[in-house]
């Protein structure tokens, strides 16, 4: 029997939903994959073209677009029960038209705190408390175990090549970072996404520049310029995932962090 729940998201916003929601669109990659997690990959009707896992299933699931660009007509037609939103992800013009119409349940997360309380509530909302539970002990203990690097680095982390753009510290890549023991070499910098030029990245003085996998592809072949521009600096390729997708995926990042640090360690 379905009834209808009222909850609070991350903006504040009373929304109703039917529950337990049968028909849930996801709009962010990582969310989609968190869904599957939770066991309730069966009531995915709508997914992003970004989405890629679990790549088994993804295929058979209705694309709705990018994240920011999403097909409002698609979506119509799919006719949600419950659609799951990111502040930052999505757009804000479309998720307040979308809200309109359907359940929009928007989460908001820059630190890992933030992060487990979203798989909590999404738990809660998809009537999967106990595998939520089990998913958020599991990463709160790896977390716990993690081995910080002894001596910390002063790191720039970039997620774009042409301008460059990095991340100050309100943002979820920042808070992994410095629980990694990397300090932020742009922390305070005004801007979230601050866009930098070559002079400001060499002004930054980073010893360890971090290129990510994700948005922009950065590859091996990219190293070679970062190198000549800062040539004191240990230039590392990231996987972009582990230090941005904010819900189960976060149950692979400690694994992969502590090799990271392990391979920094014996670079010292």
């Amino acid at each position: 029997m379905t009834t209808t729940k009222t909850y609070t998201d991350a903006l504040g916003r009373k929304v109703d939903i039917a529950f337990p929601p049968q028909r849930i669109i996801s709009t962010v990659p990582s969310t989609t994959e968190f869904l599957f997690d939770l066991g309730v990959g069966e009531k995915v009707v709508g997914r992003t073209r970004y989405c890629r896992y679990p790549e088994d299933a993804i295929q058979k699931i209705p694309n709705i677009g990018g994240p920011k660009n999403l097909h409002m007509d698609k979506i119509q037609k799919l006719n949600p029960d419950l659609i799951l939103a990111n502040e930052e992800e999505n757009s804000r013009e479309q998720i307040e038209a979308l809200a309109q119409e359907f359940p929009v349940f928007v989460c908001k997360v820059r630190t890992l705190e933030e992060a487990l309380e979203n798989i909590w509530i999404t738990g809660e909302i998809t009537n999967q408390e106990q595998r939520a539970q089990e998913i958020l002990t599991q990463i709160k203990s790896d977390f716990t175990r993690l081995q910080v690097l002894s001596k910390p680095l002063r790191a720039a982390y970039l997620i774009w090549k042409e301008p460059y753009v990095s991340i100050n510290r309100d943002t979820f890549i920042s808070d992994m970072m410095e629980r990694c023991g990397l300090n932020n070499v742009f922390a305070t910098h005004t801007e979230r996404y601050p866009r930098l030029t070559a002079e400001e990245l060499k002004e930054a003085d980073p010893e360890l520049v971090l290129l990510s996998s994700e948005p922009f592809p950065f590859e091996q072949k990219h190293i070679p310029d970062f190198q000549k521009l800062l040539p004191n600096a240990r230039i590392e390729l990231v996987d972009g995932e582990m230090f941005a997708w904010y819900e189960s995926h976060l149950l692979q990042a400690v694994g992969y962090f502590s090799k990271l640090i392990q391979k920094l360690s014996h670079q010292e």
